[in-house]
């Protein structure tokens, strides 16, 4: 019979851990209801093992995906809407979790809510799983006693972040696979193909095009010196990688990014969606305007973007409207997001007309992702034709050669 460890509530407050036998965690429930206590959590104990379940997960196995984190925060919101309290709105979530991962997370969580730590003090004792963002939007509904409202606000505004993000990756997808293949033929055509035709071309003293000379060049060198060359690529990969995380990298490379034609505007629309969306579900929840900036800076990935959100914070603190600065970076900040801002500051609904910028902005990406596939399709045929038809003219010219000779 199976062995649980569990920990319950009594009427009066009282919590206790126990151990027990029960045919599945159902009937325990049945047998420490029946005795009058709450469950609090359950976990199975394995009986040959002198290691604790808890102590068997490892930092993957207690990865706690977007997904996972857009159910918990929307299934919160609604449990607690519906009346129930927030340690036993937990535990029913940690019970429903399937995961060994953000089971364990929930049920350290629910150990520290019981402890009497505020439910945004437990989340933020877990700051890999959850960021700023969520504490923050978490610390504000249980500060003005609408935490319901703030959790359903935060799913809609991850759950969105979570889309965007997944459509652009999706455009991305065809044309990363197609390169990748024509790379792979590539060099399999030049360590295979080139040297066994380059081989008999030179036995029989065929005179070889300047096209066919530098397939040739390139051969050799894939050949001959390809562990050198792969050697070089990854040594320049890592040196970029490392000067991309320094803040002049990035400048350098996200400014460059922003001049690339159909790529520079579409990554100006996702960070304009991006940063009316979290800044408008911040304020929506009730966080002050100056921290709000300050995270939306955070969740904005391009610098620049960034470095604007840092400027609009200075602005507030000294009394000056946010719109101002926003509509003196029109050329990062489309001129619609200021006005948008503006109209919302005489207002007084900032958080709606951010929203709408939001949506708006959010709907275009969507539909120009969509239209990429189409754009991107017949350049990438022109891309693999260009390519295929340099690589036969540069074999068969050296054939029309040996011919004529005979």
């Amino acid at each position: 019979m199976p062995h649980f460890i569990y920990k319950a509530k009594k009427p009066n407050g009282e919590i206790y851990s126990g151990e027990k036998d029960a045919a599945d965690r159902y009937e325990l429930y049945k047998m420490i209801r029946e005795a009058g206590a709450e469950v609090i959590t359950v976990s199975d104990k394995k009986k040959n093992s002198g290691l604790n379940m808890k102590l068997s997960f490892g930092s993957f196995s207690r990865k706690f995906k977007i997904a996972d984190k857009i159910t918990f925060a929307r299934n919160l919101g609604s449990m607690l809407e519906a009346g129930l309290s927030l340690s036993r709105a937990l535990s029913v979530l940690e019970r429903q979790t399937r995961a060994a991962g953000p089971k364990a997370i929930l049920g350290e969580i629910i150990d520290d809510v019981d402890k009497g730590v505020t439910f945004a003090g437990a989340l933020e004792a877990h700051p890999k799983v959850f960021p700023q963002l969520f504490v923050s939007m978490v610390k504000a509904g249980e500060q003005g006693g609408t935490l319901a409202s703030s959790l359903k606000i935060l799913a809609t505004q991850m759950e969105s972040a979570y889309l965007l993000e997944k459509r652009i990756r999706g455009a991305m997808m065809y044309p990363a696979v197609i390169l990748s293949v024509m790379v792979i033929v590539g060099v399999l055509m030049f360590i295979i193909v080139v040297p066994t035709l380059m081989k008999t071309f030179i036995d029989l003293n065929v005179s070889l095009p300047i096209t066919t000379q530098f397939l040739l060049t390139i051969s050799n060198i894939i050949s001959n010196q390809g562990l050198y060359v792969l050697g070089a690529l990854i040594l320049i990969g890592l040196l970029m990688h490392e000067w991309l995380r320094k803040p002049s990298g990035k400048y350098v490379v996200h400014g460059l990014i922003l001049k690339l034609p159909i790529i520079g505007s579409l990554v100006q629309e996702v960070n304009t969606a991006r940063a009316a969306r979290t800044l408008s579900s911040l304020m929506n929840s009730g966080v002050n305007v100056v921290e709000s900036l300050d995270i939306t800076a955070s969740v904005v990935q391009n610098v620049h973007f960034r470095d604007v959100m840092e400027k609009a914070k200075d602005a507030i603190k000294k009394g000056e409207l946010m719109s101002k600065i926003f509509a003196d970076h029109a050329n990062l900040y489309p001129p619609f997001f200021a006005e948008m801002l503006s109209v919302g500051e005489e207002t007084g609904k900032i958080n709606e007309m951010l929203l709408g910028v939001a949506v708006y902005y959010e709907n275009d990406v969507e539909q120009r992702t969509r239209d990429m596939s189409t754009v991107i399709e017949p350049f990438l045929i022109v891309l693999i034709g260009g390519a295929v038809a340099f690589f036969a003219i540069a074999m068969i010219s050296p054939m029309y050669s040996l011919v004529n000779a005979i």
